[in-house]
């Protein structure tokens, strides 16, 4: 709640004018508890987690109009009562375990100083931010992923995300409840080593959470601008490694390949990759040897 009852009040503490976004902040937040906002995130969830696969979902269902030229598995088709069936686990997952997690961690998003009030970060704040957060998330997901690929990782926990061979857009959330919450603390270092404001925090939840699922869309489309982001891996780099399965020691990365680069766990190179012609149109195929993981 912000400690002002008035935009004047506000105007005199900041000296200066309030911004247009920090005037439509004052209106929305002023009387709201930072328990209320926090809360958000539970929302903003429930909506990506419900609402940014379905695209992919009409993509797989409607192979007919084109869509197949761009699947990276194409030989692999899931049922809609299938991709239904992981919502709903997912769904179970997340009214269990991660929406009481969301509301029992407001006091240590306020322990570690995420702020709620006035002024607004800038937009370069904001990028700077962001870029930290994917930077320590990605180093240290890379570590866990690694461990969770060794013999009791993977049989105690990391099989239930790898039943999904071919990755499906509902898929990415898809996980035993342990590594949820192993998978929550890379997920919150960056916010809690460099914090910043409850914006931000709600665009790094929401742009991490879409990531993934482009990620495990098990769809490479040419002109998706994150091709030109360095280093980054994208649905192609992730699908091989939900393809090898078990077997798989590369491609850990969860955004950026960079840790796979320095670690030489990078096995999809472009070599590995060839396309081919299948129904008038060009894919992926995986031709890495197996018996090389």
């Amino acid at each position: 709640m912000l400690p002002f009852n008035t935009i004047e009040e506000a105007t005199t503490f900041l000296g200066r004018n309030l911004t247009v976004a920090e005037t439509l902040w004052f209106n929305y937040s002023a009387q709201k508890s930072d328990f209320y906002l926090y809360c958000h995130n539970i929302l903003f969830l429930f909506l990506i987690f419900t609402f940014v696969p379905l695209p992919l979902v009409f993509f797989e269902t409607m192979r007919s109009l084109g869509f197949l030229k761009y699947k990276i598995q194409p030989k692999v088709k899931t049922s809609l009562s299938e991709m239904f069936r992981c919502y709903k686990d997912v769904m179970r997952m997340f009214v269990l375990l991660v929406g009481p997690l969301q509301l029992s961690s407001c006091p240590s998003i306020k322990m570690v100083g995420i702020r709620t009030g006035l002024p607004l970060p800038s937009m370069w704040e904001i990028l700077a931010q962001l870029t930290v957060y994917f930077m320590i998330e990605d180093y240290t997901n890379y570590w866990i992923h690694r461990f969770l690929h060794g013999k009791w990782g993977y049989e105690n926990i990391h099989r239930v995300h790898h039943v999904y061979s071919a990755p499906i857009g509902f898929a990415a959330p898809y996980a035993h409840w342990l590594e949820v919450l192993i998978l929550g603390i890379p997920t919150f270092l960056g916010p809690a080593i460099v914090p910043g404001h409850m914006i931000t925090f709600w665009l790094w939840i929401a742009l991490r959470q879409i990531e993934a699922i482009g990620t495990h869309s098990g769809y490479y489309f040419p002109w998706t601008p994150t091709k030109y982001i360095p280093f980054y891996g994208g649905a192609d780099y992730h699908d091989y490694h939900h393809y090898v399965g078990q077997q798989s020691q590369s491609n850990f990365a969860s955004v950026f390949t960079y840790c796979d680069y320095i670690y030489g766990t990078d096995k999809l190179k472009v070599q590995s990759r060839i396309y081919g012609t299948q129904n008038g149109g060009s894919y992926y195929a995986f031709t890495q040897d197996l018996k090389s993981e």
